[in-house]
């Protein structure tokens, strides 16, 4: 049942490299998963202006309780200055950093590996770094933000006027969408429809049930933009991945019941929903969503109920 996921093969490769040296250190310090007190302190002296965004009812997946944005400009470091970052707290841990304007050149002055391409992406896969040069953007983040794909969310409060949102209205439900059954010719224009944007691969074979994957990244759930990894078997839409965050778990339990009813199997690792055909994953944080038949099969052959 594990999904496919294209940036596993770089993701292993951080762990014997967790001892490197980590470039948002470039900003006076900083490290991820400091307190907010911390960051604000070290930032401080570096940023000619700052304005925070706080949130007490969060979307942002990492964040159980509470998520602030710190937003700041004209950033000063030892390798020139960067006109606009973004620092995200999940529960006052910082999880993501968002820069932009000289952002480029200034966090990769001293990177000495090579970077890696991952669609229109260069990484740098020690240091946790994305890049887009054309955009002059770079996103530096833990490696739970990287299971959600962080790096292809674009935080709002760099690009709109900077106000704190209240009791932000979107829907909890599965993106109706979603149409278990539905032929690739059907679904793929809906899929794309509801994404920033999408890629199409061939599967290796391993799972019998599916050959093609098609991965949406940006499409909202819960009031977040995200990825979700759409499988096709036999040309009929028949499993969708939909990656969350470990700090959501609770809301997306309150969404399926208000959505599903109380779960039918419960264990340490799921929670199983709709006949199943919903699971809500707690080990690796996802929602799976499977075509009745699949969902039947899993039942008796991987859930041994």
């Amino acid at each position: 049942m594990e999904p496919n996921k294209t940036l596993l093969a770089l993701i292993s490769l951080i762990i014997p490299l967790m001892l490197s040296a980590q470039a948002e250190s470039i900003f006076n310090g900083i490290e991820l998963n400091q307190s907010f007190q911390v960051v604000s302190e070290k930032l401080k002296d570096i940023a000619e202006s700052s304005t925070l965004v706080s949130k007490d009812q969060p979307t942002f997946p990492l964040a159980k309780d509470k998520e602030e944005h710190l937003i700041c400009s004209q950033v000063n470091t030892d390798h020139g200055i960067i006109s606009k970052v973004v620092f995200t707290f999940a529960d006052d841990q910082l999880k993501y950093i968002e820069a932009r304007g000289n952002a480029v050149k200034v966090l990769t002055h001293k990177l000495t590996d090579t970077a890696r391409t991952y669609l229109n992406y260069e990484v740098y896969v020690a240091e946790k770094l994305f890049l887009k040069k054309e955009a002059d953007a770079v996103w530096l983040m833990t490696e739970d933000a990287m299971h959600i794909n962080l790096f292809a969310w674009e935080n709002p409060y760099l690009n709109s006027a900077i106000k704190e949102e209240t009791n932000s209205k979107f829907s909890k439900e599965i993106p109706a969408f979603l149409k278990m059954g539905g032929t690739l010719d059907a679904i793929r224009p809906l899929l794309e429809a509801n994404s920033n944007f999408t890629t199409t691969e061939e599967l290796d074979g391993t799972d019998p049930n599916a050959q093609i994957q098609i991965n949406c990244f940006g499409v909202d759930y819960l009031g977040f933009p995200r990825k979700m990894e759409a499988r096709f078997g036999n040309n009929m839409l028949n499993v969708v991945w939909i990656l969350t965050g470990n700090g959501e778990e609770d809301r997306i339990r309150e969404a399926l019941i208000a959505q599903y009813g109380n779960p039918i199997f419960v264990t340490d690792e799921w929670e199983i929903f709709n006949h199943w055909q919903v699971g809500l994953r707690k080990d690796k944080p996802e929602v799976l969503l499977m075509e009745k038949n699949i969902g039947l099969g899993y039942k008796t052959s991987y859930f041994q109920q």
